[in-house]
Order: C-alpha cells, then sequence, then structure tokens
C-alpha cells in the first residue's frame, strides 16, 4: 500500500478504531510506538501493543487478533519505496491511439493528420520503453539490495508536528529514533546530517522558551540541546580511559588489541595533557578545571593520531539539575535492555523494560541500561580482539567470514540480532585498519555465533563493505535466500532484517559454499 499523505491516509482510518500495535525489536521501532502512544492518548484511542522479533510473531499476533482490531504493523524502519509512477503505469494514453482516423476529412487532411500520429506513436513508444527500462532498473535495485530510509520514528513525529500534537518528549524520541540509525550503521553520514538539520529546526522552535532562567532552573524541566560533542561511547557516564578503549572508532583506528595500541593510546592520553589518575576515574569526577576544555584538547590530539571525525553533531537533553544524557547513550541504554540475556520473567519482560526507560519518569531503568550497555561494549571490544589477534577473520574470496565457536566468552550474549551485528560492525572496522591486504579491505563480511546448542543452530549476519563511499546497501538477504534454495540447506528468514538468518550448524558448509560460488 502506498501512503502519501500520513495524516488522510493512515492515521485518520485508524482514529475510530480499535488498533493493534505491532512493535519490532530495534530502538527507533520503539521510539515511533512511544509517539504513537502518546498520539492515541490525545485521541482517546484503544489500542493492544505486541512486540515481535520476526515474521513468525508477526503472523502469530495476526491470526491472534484478526477478527477484532484493526490492523497497523509498524515494523523496524521504512525503506525508500519507489515511487507510484515509477512502477504503475495507465493505459489511457495507448487507448487514446486507437481512436477512429476516419472522420470525413479531406485527403490532405487525413494524410496530414495520420504522419503526425505516427510520430506522436513513434515518440510514446519510445517514452514506454525508457519507462519500462527505468522501472526494470528501479525494481532491481528495490528487491536485490536491502537499505535504509527515513527513521520510523521521525515519520510518526511529523505526523504528529502536521496535526500540532508535538511535544517536547516526542521530539526527543525521534531525535533517539535516528540516533539508533547512526549507532547502527544503517545510513549513510550524509543522510544523518541532513535529518539532523530537520531535527535542529525543530528543537529551536520546542526548546528556545526554556532558555530563560525560570524554566533553566526547575527541576522537573526537560531541556533538548543540539551540540558537537565525542564520538565516544557513553564517557559521560563511565571514565574516559574506558570509552576510549571500548569505543569502536577510537579502538580501531589506534588498534587497542596490540601492544604498539596500547602505546599509542598512552602517547595520545599524554599528547592531550591529561594525567592517567584522571582519565581512569569516572568522568563525572575529573577535575572541573580538565573538564571545561576537554572537547577541544581531545579534538586537538585526535587529528594528530588520524582521528579527524571524533566531533559529530548530536543532542543532549537535561532532566532536571544533574541528569543530562546524549542521544546515543539513550540508544545503548535501551537496545541493551531489550537484548538482555538475564532470564527475568516472560519473554516480554525486556520489551517492557526497554520501552519505559525511553520515558523521563523510569531513569532507574535507563541507569540500569547504561551499566549493561557498559558491560557490552566491553564484551564487543574483547571479541574483536581475539578474533584478530588469533586470525579468525578468513578471506573465502567475494568476502570475509568469522564465525563465533561455543565457549567463547560472552557468545551467548551474540546469538542476539542487533548485539552481533553491532559485534559484526565492529570487527569490521577493525579488521579493515589492521590488515595491509588492499583486496580484504572491500569485502564485506559474513559472522556466524551459536544460536542454540541444543538444536543444532548458528545465527548469521552479512554486513556491506566498510568503505568511506559506501551507500548501506546490503546485498546479503537475496544472495542466503538463492544459496538456501540451491543447496536445500535448512535455513530460516524470520528477521525483519533479511541479512540476519538462522542455519543449521551441520548445513553451514554447503550453505557457504554456495554463497562462494553465487558471489564470485
Amino acid at each position: 500500500m502506498f501512503v502519501t499523505d500520513c495524516r488522510r491516509e493512515f492515521y485518520d482510518v485508524i482514529v475510530s478504531q480499535r488498533v493493534l500495535l505491532l512493535v519490532a525489536s530495534d530502538v527507533d521501532a520503539l521510539c515511533a510506538c512511544k509517539i504513537l502512544q502518546a498520539l492515541f492518548q490525545c485521541d482517546h484511542v484503544q489500542y493492544t501493543l505486541v512486540p515481535v522479533s520476526g515474521w513468525q510473531e508477526l503472523e502469530t499476533a495476526f491470526l491472534e487478533h484478526k477478527d477484532q482490531v484493526k490492523l497497523l504493523v509498524k515494523q523496524g524502519d521504512d525503506l525508500d519505496v519507489p515511487a507510484y509512477d515509477d512502477i504503475f503505469r495507465d493505459e489511457e494514453d495507448e487507448e487514446e491511439l486507437s481512436e477512429d482516423e476516419s472522420d470525413g476529412s479531406e485527403p490532405s487532411d487525413k494524410r496530414r493528420r495520420f504522419e503526425e500520429e505516427v510520430i506522436e506513436r513513434t515518440a510514446r513508444r519510445r517514452q514506454r520503453r525508457e519507462w519500462e527500462a527505468r522501472r526494470r532498473e528501479i525494481l532491481f535495485d528495490y528487491e536485490q539490495y536491502e537499505y535504509h530510509g527515513t527513521s520510523s520514528a521521525m515519520v510518526m513525529f511529523d505526523l504528529a508536528w502536521i496535526m500540532s500534537k508535538d511535544l517536547n518528549d516526542m521530539l526527543w524520541w525521534a531525535i533517539v529514533g535516528l540516533t539508533d540509525q547512526w549507532v547502527q550503521d544503517k545510513i549513510t553520514q550524509m543522510k544523518y546530517v541532513t535529518d539532523i538539520g530537520v531535527l535542529q529546526r525543530h528543537v529551536s522552535r520546542h526548546n528556545h522558551r526554556n532558555e530563560d532562567e525560570e524554566n533553566s532552573l526547575s527541576i522537573d524541566c526537560m531541556r533538548i540541546a543540539f551540540e558537537y560533542d565525542l564520538r565516544l561511547a557513553l564517557y559521560q557516564h563511565w571514565s574516559l580511559y574506558e570509552s576510549l578503549c571500548n569505543t569502536s572508532y577510537t579502538s580501531a583506528n589506534l588498534k587497542l588489541w596490540s601492544v604498539q595500541g596500547q602505546k599509542r593510546l598512552q602517547e595520545f592520553l599524554a599528547d592531550m595533557g591529561l594525567p592517567l589518575k584522571q582519565v581512569k576515574q569516572k568522568f563525572n569526577s575529573m577535575d572541573m578545571s580538565l573538564k571545561e576544555n576537554l572537547r577541544e584538547m581531545i579534538e586537538e590530539s585526535a587529528n594528530k593520531f588520524g582521528m579527524k571525525d571524533l566531533r559529530v553533531q548530536t543532542f543532549s537533553i537535561h532532566f532536571g539539575f544533574k541528569n543530562k544524557f546524549l542521544a546515543s547513550d539513550i540508544v545503548y541504554a535501551t537496545a541493551s535492555l531489550m537484548e538482555s540475556i538475564e532470564k527475568e520473567g516472560p519473554e516480554t519482560t525486556n520489551f517492557i523494560k526497554a520501552l519505559d526507560s525511553l520515558s523521563r519518569g523510569n531513569l532507574d531503568k535507563l541507569h540500569q541500561g547504561l551499566d549493561l550497555a557498559k558491560k557490552q561494549l566491553c564484551a564487543i571490544q574483547q571479541t574483536v580482539a581475539s578474533c584478530i589477534c588469533t586470525n579468525l577473520v578468513i578471506s573465502q574470496g567475494p568476502f570475509l567470514y568469522c564465525s563465533l565457536m561455543e565457549g567463547m566468552p560472552d557468545v551467548k550474549l551474540f546469538s542476539k540480532p542487533v548485539s552481533l551485528c553491532l559485534l559484526s560492525k565492529y570487527l569490521l572496522k577493525s579488521f579493515v585498519c589492521s590488515t595491509k591486504n588492499k583486496r580484504c579491505k572491500l569485502l564485506p563480511l559474513i559472522m556466524a555465533a551459536p544460536m542454540d546448542v541444543e538444536q543444532g543452530t548458528v545465527i548469521m549476519v552479512g554486513i556491506p563493505p566498510e568503505t568511506e563511499s559506501s551507500d548501506k546497501k546490503n546485498f546479503f538477504g537475496r544472495a542466503f535466500e538463492k544459496a538456501a534454495d540451491s543447496t536445500n540447506s535448512r535455513t530460516l528468514h524470520n528477521h525483519f532484517d533479511m541479512s540476519i538468518i538462522e542455519l543449521k550448524t551441520e548445513d553451514r558448509s554447503k550453505f557457504l559454499d554456495a554463497l562462494i560460488s553465487l558471489l564470485s
């Protein structure tokens, strides 16, 4: 279904119905869900919220509720759908050409009209051939590759803004949804910067009134600010040293898995003039004199060490006097809560915790998520170091391949799709920085991890090449399907992200052989 007017063709249709809201397991989807929940509360819309982690759960939820609710499906991210006129074409023009030419005119008029119509018909046929060629190209690109468009949370915020029901909380959820796409490396830098500019205008509109002294001192105020900040994960809630060690960008560029890399880190800190005692304690406990100019000091030294993109455009939020968070902090915390491997009640517990952590009244859950996120980032960097130092990343011809073995530290964490994708992207960046093989630097990566030992399954993800000009298009979804069909491999394509599959362990060899043959 093509929806061009989100308010008229979507919201006005469902506002008088009972709605089934199906929400995928990613942070952008949760943020879009929060915005819709706020709109439904405004308009007294009854709804049923069901979390779905894949196609099977989506089908089950639909079958359970189809007789009593209007269905609204919310998946993780909206893809760039081709325009209607690029795919479908009305036949009215062709019908006009077949009208009766005999109208009793003079022979000379008939000949002239006939010649004009031949020329016109020839031009129309040429236009149609060009349109059909363009259509084939668009559909091939759309079906062959998987890529992400505008954040779902931004789409929902735009809907709220059109209806004049947008609130500061909704704006923050839209910001977090966009930041999730950036953290997960789903969109290009150009797309991120463009969308940041759109949201920045809304931030100025919503938060200018909070600049006066009375509001800035309110204990329960909420203030969003645009700023250039450091590309260091959770550094304001961690120590600067641990953040430098566990951020993909700095770890990969400094090659911290090696002795030489650790030496470069010490040189980097020395160049900034920061004592080890200061950088290894909690950021909040650092001397104020050091924190005042910290960003400028780090940026200046980072440029000398080849890290020219350490500064990023982002947003921060203040809750009252002391609680300040960057948008990326919320993304890491919420994602960690959603994929927590700690068993606590029913399967939906993690989803509810993650959803609650996005509300400013649940700061305890947010802080719990931050603690889990630190453990996750440490586990990722330790696994990256282990894979590179033990040469687990191998070239299979058209792609790189890495498989985590049962018994490796934290391997259970990477049976979760978001965690495995994050690990794969961090590993590919680090491998590109470490290898001297120019060809390998341009290859995509396939990564596998144990899924269910008892059932003998692995989870596998495909990541596009790590290049500056990358358009973030992923071709592995279609390639996985073709390889599975050609070898009768027992696979499960259950995830909304088609580049993530589950595979029987004993079928892995023939599946990979088919992929090598297919992509060579």
